[in-house]
């Protein structure tokens, strides 16, 4: 079929008429290059107005509404509305996006402005808060951000004579902005007498803090600091719109129509009313309209640009000013819904709400006529002989003009409701006209527009006609999606459709019928296409729709979902689209942005040497993502990439989530929290091999580290293996399913990506196995890619969520650079153009995209290559522009940029896994053989098929099958690593023999598990359909493997160790020898999985056999006869255990029941609960009963503990549950919520835990990870402690008595005071117990230590009139001076005072004043730049910054306006404020710390999460945040000689942390060891050296 693949011709954007006026103000500049910069739509237009010529941006997806030219005046800045809006940062010039911006506003974008330097950008959102961000745009990042007002802002700008000060206004307000550390601090302009409180609209800097703004009344209001000083009144007759600086003064424009000129003074110079040309079409304007009123003025020498609400664009030159010359027009605001094109000339006719109809020139892009009418035009036609064009209007009339003179023929008015369709017919005999009365009217064109018929087939509006080529037929679509059939002239509805089939239609611009079947998804209503116009000679269809799209299609397609080529530049819905009479072109105009398009078309022919055009118009010609036919283009899906495709890693429950589920359950146990509660076990576990390589959904994830050592992940686990002593050690860092994971150029760090609500990506030291940093924050569900740049510095990582987000970070600072949407299908690998590391590429299912690095984003370009295919890896060559990719088919596709060069077959199969060498390249696939090949995939040099045959003798385990499917491949140190699909890690010789290293189960989860009686032997069995041995001993291995016909759920040892019960999932189950496990007996006596099985203890006569459907038969071993079954069970049985005797059965059901059953009968007993506990059991491995009651958690509505088991010496309970724990409980756990030591390394759910005959390992087997982990045991006194000893338990105990009472009072002080509840607390009032009085004025000018003391609150002095007295007094009155204050607070502070330079002065702090009190003079100076309580004061002990102190402050909410907490960074001697740190602490700042070197800043919150903070406070950039601990933090502190360690004390816990990148990282302290101690509430720290 045709229609599967898009067209091969395209559309490319030659011109758009229009220029956006409406809403929008200030977008509209001259370019370095004399060139004209505006927007209309999504585009942004760079036009040319000497060589006539338009050039286009279209890096966005919605309207754009705000603009800023960069001052060097190349770059350019857009904002656009939208869910998700973005800033583009790009090139008028090139037209390539610089930079993206993103994530910070929501609704859109409303203002924009670069400051003097052009390094920074301000924007502004049109959120609720109207949020104010400042960017570092080349970087993409955000230096900082502050709600800006709570009504519009309608203009921004910094100040060009200041640094790091910006003014905004907008509706009411306008507001003084000082940028300091990351805070941005606002001061209203106070309006005083001088003026009205109004809105202003506009505004501009001058020098000496001057600030002229234009107010909505047209009076201009010049301000003096933040003073109202004086009005130039009547500058317009109403609101300034706009106003723009030049070397030479300022210019505004205003809704009155005129352009005023002033000077550098702000004295008038000239005027140039706009009303009174002849080009602005005023006679035209009615008496409705409301005249002509300017957007956006520009002045650049001696020429002034003007943009009128019109979406006109004047160019004035100022000498000769009565001349305006207009060079863009197009409609004003209104929908634009009618378009025509003429049937002989390249002209375009359109009819808009703003009741003109216009002719377009497609050849000279000029309008060449318009014509006013009385009503909003909906629709046009033009006569066949291109004599008349008529005109449906909105009132249910239609109006007939001349083309040539746009005189009236006749207007006729039959219908009450709008008409939506007209159609000459082709003969040029009759005109029909469709109407929202559900009716076709035919008119006749000779008898002066004489209605002759009527078709009334329809039960809803008219929305597209079609006549016959003869002329005879007319077809019409409705809005409730029919096609009806008529004759013509007379309207008769045709019913029989036979007549119909040779019919031939002369134009096709319905949406439905067979031949346009195609335009529609599969899933789609039928109202969201509008437009639709076919071009029979190329056989494409044109289509617009509601989405802003233009889409090319084949004609005719059939079937749904047709593949297509789309077009972006249109932001909202497109009414329509027609192609022009030769086909040259295609005319789409937009419904909400009132603009025309016109499209070149290329056909087929031409698009070959086009391929070389300008790269900026591939953007949007996307061979489009969304289509989704039926793929039968695309070959079978491999099995195995189709069940990966379908994974998602959903968890019900996430570890992040647990926190918040326990603050949930807590409530209920405030009672038992009193209790005493059981203490953990004192021996512990640590984990000592693991089998199992995670192959079966992950790729390319096994490598060698620089010493030689094997690194891959399986679990929650980064495992470290050195192949000689065979033994491995583990990266515990994660606490979920590790997915990915790449290594670093040098082999010595790895990153890891794992699953997660928020995910994180771990980068580690292979050597010492600690995180060097830890990336989160940005990735949801998981991360399923990651690769390094060449030179180490940047890493690249792809998210599971539904766009596939693509993020590139710096990971050693954390910080993430760029990030973007990848895809809509699954990504399965991206890799870092190893030359230029701003570029990188992504590939996965039916897709390879090449992106590369602009700003904050990343853009991205489809490969084109014929049919898609699905990638399934990928990896650079040997130039930058070389990449070899390998497909699920078995080919290699070769690339050079982003084109196909060429395929090479390199496997049967999917190649998963490709490597690239010094020289040549070696690949992998699902066929079991590893290849080697040259450098450019023409020869093969070498193949390894993996056998058995060619195992060699000192192989781990055993392989399970032949080729099996290669995921993974590393070289060196002599050999090829392969991983493999079942979980083995083989080592390749170049000679040729393989040796097996590791092996764990394929895919399907482990349930099944059972220690040796008397061996350090184990089996498992699992749904993988195997059954395996494993020496537990030194040797790890794998000693034997069956396959099952059926997977297995449980597996039990005989007594004597020589006899192996299997449960198997269809209800039978077999017993086979322990040695050769070749079947002994089986039987099939049940339907449902068998899911436990026991061999009664002493000789083994019973074998008792539990199964899903709720029944247990009791088995004779030596007869192979059933004996009893034991009923009476409600729900399926989960768990069984034997008493010593072998006469009692214990059985637990899913239904958390607890029942005992006498051996052999099967006969039920009821036994109380004490009687249970005096029972001596063989084994334990129930999760019910009072003795046991304390393993279930908190929140168990939500975790199942799902298997236990005590050791043989029964002192220690281990217990495995869903959540992935592993916990320790000191047996007997009686009483609820036992303390326990806790363990992560499964990532899933635990299916079972045993101990072995010994009790000196752990067994435990993960259920979805389907690995067999193996734990020491460190009984008691063995005390080295490993740093993944337990946490201690969820509840913290109240059992240490009551508090010191200054520590309960300050545990409860809640800083919000009253007067803050109130926003407006008046902070230029001095509070009333400061001792004052008048001083004179050599006082007043008087010295205080050679400085003279910072007094007033800010630099301008008016600011003290704002509380006190706006405007009342004529005078100011005499500023009152801090000269002396009584007091310190140490009521509820701590280490607040310290002494400066050698102990001369001495640093405190009360109420929210800074004192340095000199201890030889006993003066006193302040700082007095908080505007509220200081609680913690520090200084900086590094030699580079001294006497540089930090303030924490008391503030509201964590907002960050200006009433927000804040830390304020200065310095003791002058005063001077160095940095000021915006904080999300609600409350206040309790703490704050200097690092070693003095860089960083830690501070702690009084937020509810006592939120714990790492700053720079230079750049005041945040590191890091984490939430500290549920209860209050008292002190933070810095290791006296690190940057990366800090220790935080508070109510009963003290906590050590880690900085990693910019991820915090913590652990509790354990006091177990010291005997009897208890955790108590910590007040201070301090650091002791270590021997």
């Amino acid at each position: 079929m045709a229609d599967r693949t898009a067209p091969n011709c395209h559309l490319r954007l030659e011109w758009v008429y229009g220029y956006r006026g409406h809403q929008c103000r200030n977008n509209l500049y001259y370019t370095a290059a004399k060139e004209i910069v505006y927007f209309v739509a999504g585009v942004g237009v760079v036009y040319n107005t000497r060589e006539h010529k338009q050039k286009f941006y279209l890096g966005h997806n919605d309207d754009i509404i705000s603009l800023a030219l960069h001052p060097e005046r190349v770059l350019v800045a857009t904002g656009q509305v939208g869910k998700e809006p973005y800033i583009c940062v790009w090139d008028s010039y090139t037209l390539q996006t610089v930079s993206i911006l993103k994530d910070v506003h929501t609704h859109g974008i409303a203002c924009l402005a670069f400051d003097l330097e052009g390094q920074c950008l301000v924007s502004v959102g049109l959120d609720s808060k109207n949020t104010i961000c400042v960017w570092d745009w080349r970087r993409g990042k955000v230096l900082a951000a502050a709600p800006g007002h709570t009504d519009r802002i309608f203009d921004i700008s910094w100040d060009l004579y200041q640094p790091s000060k910006l003014v905004s206004c907008g509706v009411k307000h306008i507001k003084f902005w000082s940028l300091c550390g990351n805070a941005l601090t606002p001061k209203r302009g106070v309006f005083g007498k001088t003026g009205d409180l109004q809105t202003i609209l506009c505004l501009a800097c001058a020098k000496d803090e001057v600030t002229y703004s234009g107010a909505l009344n047209g009076d201009i209001y010049v301000w003096k600091g933040i003073n109202l000083m004086r009005t130039v009144q009547g500058a317009h007759g109403s609101g300034i719109f706009s106003m723009n600086v030049c070397e030479e003064g300022f210019a505004t424009g205003g809704r009155d129509g005129c352009v005023r000129l002033w000077d550098l003074n702000f004295k008038p110079i000239t005027v140039i009313d706009l009303r009174e040309t002849d080009q602005g079409y005023k006679v035209a304007r009615g008496e409705n309209s409301r005249g002509l009123s300017v957007r956006s003025v520009c002045w650049r020498g001696d020429h002034i640009l003007v943009g009128t609400q019109d979406s006109e664009i004047f160019e004035v030159v100022v000498h000769d000013r009565t001349k305006p010359f207009l060079i863009m027009q197009g409609h004003c605001e209104g929908e634009l819904w009618a378009l025509a094109v003429h049937p002989t000339k390249p002209l375009a006719m359109t009819g808009s709400d703003d009741r003109s109809v216009r002719i377009w020139s497609l050849i000279d892009h000029a309008l060449i006529a318009r014509c006013n009418m009385e009503e909003p035009i909906r629709c046009a036609a033009v006569s066949t002989d291109g004599i008349h064009l008529a005109l449906g209007m909105k009132d249910g009339s239609f109006t007939v003009l001349r083309v040539r003179d746009m005189t009236e023929v006749v207007h006729i008015k039959d219908r009450k409701e709008a008409i939506h369709e007209l159609k000459y017919s082709p003969d040029g005999a009759h005109l029909a006209v469709g109407s929202n009365d559900n009716s076709v009217d035919i008119y006749g064109v000779v008898q002066r527009y004489k209605k002759v018929g009527e078709c009334i087939g329809s039960n809803s509006f008219i929305t597209h006609m079609d006549w016959s080529t003869d002329s005879k037929y007319l077809q019409t679509n409705d809005g409730s999606g029919r096609r009806l059939f008529y004759r013509m002239p007379s309207g008769k509805e045709v019913t029989n459709r036979e007549e119909l089939k040779l019919v031939q239609w002369a134009s096709w611009t319905c949406v439905l019928g067979p031949e346009v079947n195609g335009i529609w998804p599969k899933y789609s209503d039928i109202n969201d296409i509008n437009s639709v116009d076919a071009n029979f000679n190329n056989q494409v269809l044109v289509t617009a729709d509601d989405y802003g799209l233009v889409k090319l299609l084949r004609y005719p397609c059939v079937k749904k979902g047709a593949k297509f080529k789309k077009y972006l530049g249109h932001s909202a819905h497109i009414t329509n689209a027609r192609w022009s009479h030769d086909y040259q072109w295609v005319i789409t105009i937009g419904g909400a942005d009132h603009s025309v398009f016109q499209w070149k078309f290329v056909p087929e022919r031409k698009s070959k040497e086009a391929v070389h055009i300008a790269t900026q118009e591939t953007f949007a010609d996307s061979n489009s993502e969304e289509s989704d036919s039926d793929q039968s283009d695309v070959p079978e899906m491999d099995s195995e990439i189709e069940q990966e495709t379908q994974l998602t890693y959903r968890r019900q429950v996430y570890k992040e989530d647990l926190p918040q589920l326990k603050e949930q359950c807590k409530e209920k146990h405030r009672a038992t929290a009193m209790k005493k509660r059981e203490r953990a076990p004192g021996s512990g576990v640590k984990l000592h091999f693991i089998h199992g390589y995670r192959g079966y959904d992950c790729r390319s994830n096994l490598f060698y580290t620089q010493t030689g050592e094997i690194v891959y992940h399986v679990a929650a686990i980064g495992v470290v293996y050195n192949r000689q002593q065979n033994t491995q050690r583990f990266y515990m860092g994660h606490d979920d399913d590790i997915l990915c994971l790449a290594i670093h150029p040098l082999k010595d760090f790895v990153a890891t990506g794992q699953v997660g609500r928020d995910s994180s990506i771990h980068i580690w030291d292979t050597e010492t196995l600690k995180p060097m940093s830890v990336l989160r924050g940005f990735h949801q569900l998981g991360v399923c890619a990651l690769d390094f740049s060449v030179d180490g510095k940047r890493l690249a990582s792809v998210g599971l969520d539904d766009n596939h987000t693509i993020v590139l970070w710096d990971w050693r600072k954390g910080e993430k650079l760029s990030a973007m949407r990848g895809s809509k299908e699954k990504i399965f690998v991206v890799k870092i153009n190893p030359y230029l590391p701003d570029k990188l590429i992504t590939a996965g299912v039916k897709h390879m995209k090449f992106w590369h690095k602009a700003g904050g984003g990343l853009i991205g370009r489809k490969g084109n290559m014929g049919k898609t295919e699905t990638m399934m890896c990928a990896v650079y060559g040997w130039s930058e522009e070389m990449v070899f990719s390998g497909t699920c088919t078995g080919d290699i596709c070769i690339w050079r940029d982003m084109f196909l060069m060429k395929t090479v077959k390199a496997h049967d199969g999917p190649v998963f896994s490709v490597h690239a060498l010094e020289k040549g390249f070696v690949t992998g696939g699902k066929d079991g053989i590893v290849a080697l090949w040259d450098d450019t995939f023409e020869r093969c040099l070498k193949t390894y098929a993996i056998k058995r045959a060619v195992l060699a003798p000192g192989s781990k385990g055993l392989l399970l099958e032949d080729n099996p499917s290669i995921r993974a491949i590393s070289l060196g140190h002599g050999h090829i690593l392969v991983g493999t699909k079942n979980g083995e890690i083989l080592e390749v010789d170049k000679s040729g023999p393989i040796t097996l290293l590791v092996q764990g189960h394929m895919e399907g989860e482990v349930w099944g598990l059972a220690t040796h009686p008397h061996l350090p032997l184990c089996a498992t069995v699992s749904d993988d359909k195997t059954l395996r041995i494993w020496d537990l001993s030194p040797s790890h291995c794998m000693l034997a493997v069956r396959k099952l016909r059926k997977g297995g759920r449980c597996c039990c040892f005989s007594p004597d160790g020589k006899a192996l019960a299997v449960g198997l999932n269809d209800g039978s189950f077999l017993i086979v020898n322990a040695d050769t496990l070749e079947d002994l007996v089986s039987f099939h006596h049940r339907k449902d999985i068998i899911s436990d099985i026991r061999f009664s203890p002493g000789s083994g006569k019973y074998l008792a056999v539990a199964s899903g459907d709720t029944f247990v038969d009791i088995y004779n071993v030596m007869s192979s006869k059933r004996v009893g079954v034991c009923k009476g069970c409600l729900n399926y049985i989960t768990h069984l255990d034997w008493d010593k005797r072998g006469k009692l059965l214990q059985v637990n059901t899913g239904a958390k029941e607890q029942f005992f059953f006498e051996a052999p009968r099967g006969k039920r007993q009821t036994i109380p609960a004490t009687e249970v506990e005096k029972i001596d059991w063989s084994t334990w491995t129930c999760v019910l009963g009072t003795s046991v009651e304390g393993i279930w958690p908190l929140i168990n509505e939500v975790t199942e503990v799902t298997a236990a088991c005590l050791s043989n010496d029964r002192k220690v309970l281990a217990t495995g549950d869903d959540l992935g724990y592993v916990k320790l409980f000191k047996y007997p756990v009686k009483g609820k919520y036992a303390k326990f030591k806790r363990y992560v390394a499964h990532s899933t759910h635990v299916t079972n835990v045993r101990w072995t005959h010994d009790d000196s390992l752990l067994v435990t087997v993960g259920g979805g990870d389907t690995c067999l982990m193996i734990w020491a045991h460190e009984p008691e006194g063995h005390r080295e402690f490993k740093q993944c000893d337990s946490e201690e338990s969820d509840i913290e105990s109240e059992d240490d008595g009551g508090y010191d009472s200054d520590v309960t009072r300050e545990n409860e002080i809640n800083y919000t005071i009253k007067a803050l509840s109130s926003n407006m607390r008046p902070m230029m009032g001095v509070k009333p117990h400061l001792q004052l009085k008048e001083p004179s004025v050599d006082e007043r000018q008087g010295v205080v230590r050679g400085s003279r003391p910072p007094v007033s609150r800010a630099l301008p002095q008016p600011e003290k009139l704002q509380t006190n007295n706006v405007g009342k007094k004529k005078r100011p009155i005499e500023d009152l001076v801090l000269e002396l204050v009584f007091g310190y607070r140490g009521n509820d502070c701590r280490n607040n005072v310290h002494y400066l330079n050698e102990g001369a002065d001495i640093i405190y702090h009360t109420a929210s004043i800074g004192i340095v009190l000199n201890l030889t003079t006993s003066c006193q100076s302040f700082y007095v730049e908080h505007s509220d309580d200081i609680l913690c004061l520090t200084i900086n002990q590094h030699p580079k910054f001294p006497n540089v102190v930090a303030t924490g402050q008391v503030g509201d909410t964590g907002d960050m306006s200006a009433t927000s907490p804040s830390i304020h960074v200065w310095d003791a001697m002058t005063k001077q404020t160095l940095s000021v740190l915006r904080c999300f602490h609600s409350g206040g700042v309790c703490s704050i710390s200097f690092s070693a070197t003095g860089k960083l800043l830690l501070s702690v919150g009084l937020d509810p999460e006592h939120t714990v903070t790492i700053w720079k406070w230079q750049e005041g950039a945040k590191v890091a945040s984490r939430l500290g601990h549920t209860q209050r933090i008292f002190v933070a502190e810095f290791r006296p000689d690190s940057d990366t360690h800090f220790v935080s004390v508070g109510i009963k816990h003290v906590r050590f942390w880690t900085l990693a990148g910019r991820a915090l990282l913590s652990k509790k302290g354990v006091l177990s060891t010291i005997e009897d101690a208890r955790m108590q509430t910590m007040l201070s720290v301090a650091f002791g050296a270590v021997p």
